[in-house]
């Protein structure tokens, strides 16, 4: 083999190797967003009680209707997928941290959830 041919060659096989890095990272991503039929009993089991998922109406916390569509939350940040967890994670005042009451699959298909609500 050349070296012209080897050099192409070596080329070709890390264009595969990025491409095989990216699709591996990008499907990580899309399976760790969670299942919002998994999220609907978490939802129920753990955060029913506080708080209305079919009203924006105050129950012991804020109703959670809608909740990714508004403008912020009650603590002033914006409703992204990362702020709601840091909520769900530390809680707040009268609200339990659920850091290490829910498993990060649990946390993921309540997020999902609740980005249905």
């Amino acid at each position: 083999m050349s070296v012209g041919n080897a050099a192409g060659m070596n080329r070709i096989h890390a264009w595969a190797v990025v491409a095989a890095v990216a699709a591996a990272s990008t499907a990580g991503l899309a399976a760790g967003k969670g299942d919002p039929g998994k999220g609907k009993p978490v939802f129920q089991e753990q955060c029913g009680v506080c708080h209305h998922a079919d009203s924006v109406a105050k129950k012991m916390g804020p109703g959670l209707k809608g909740l990714f569509t508004r403008e912020k939350m009650g603590n002033g940040r914006k409703p992204t997928e990362a702020n709601v967890r840091a909520r769900i994670d530390g809680g707040s005042t009268g609200m339990p941290a659920y850091k290490n009451m829910l498993s990060d699959g649990e946390k993921d298909d309540l997020i999902a959830y609740l980005k249905t609500l």
